[in-house]
């Protein structure tokens, strides 16, 4: 069953990238889809595929705004701290922790830091991520979490997991 699903899933970006209906074009893509299922299925998590459960689009919705909104306001306060020369910038790596428990929820939470313009993931240690930060406000691992972590975390539990 998973493999039906990645296959489906596959064909239908197929189907979406070149918006041909030719019937051609609809058994290449069956053919495709079917080869890089066959030769690539096994690196596909399954974790994924309940990404797709209706339940979850609704927070998937929510999330695409709420990154959104990050960033933005990123976008405008490092437009700021550039165009600013007085204004300090303290910039460091920070530690922040995590209580995603999915490898997927895990790594989609360190590359939308990655981004969120200001800040960039650089490691994942169990549940701590170290993040370069461009104006680090406090030594705390709890406040840092809350600043950079908490935004996305409530909806990316509820997405993966």
């Amino acid at each position: 069953m998973k493999r039906f699903v990645h296959f489906l899933i596959i064909y239908a970006v197929w189907i979406l990238l070149t918006w041909s209906f030719t019937l051609q074009e609809m058994l290449a893509g069956v053919v495709v889809s079917l080869l890089a299922e066959l030769l690539l299925g096994d690196i596909f998590p399954y974790e994924g595929v309940k990404v797709f459960h209706p339940r979850r689009f609704f927070w998937l919705f929510c999330y695409f705004w709420v990154f959104l909104w990050a960033m933005i306001k990123a976008n405008f306060d490092v437009a700021y701290r550039v165009l600013n020369l007085y204004l300090p910038i303290h910039p460091g790596i920070v530690k922040v922790r995590t209580k995603l428990k999915s490898d997927m929820a895990r790594t989609f939470l360190a590359n939308s830091i990655t981004l969120t313009p200001g800040t960039m993931s650089v490691d994942m240690i169990g549940d701590h991520i170290y993040i370069h930060w461009i104006n680090v406000v406090s030594p705390d691992i709890q406040k840092d979490t809350e600043i950079i972590v908490a935004g996305f975390e409530k909806y990316l539990e509820r997405i993966f997991e």
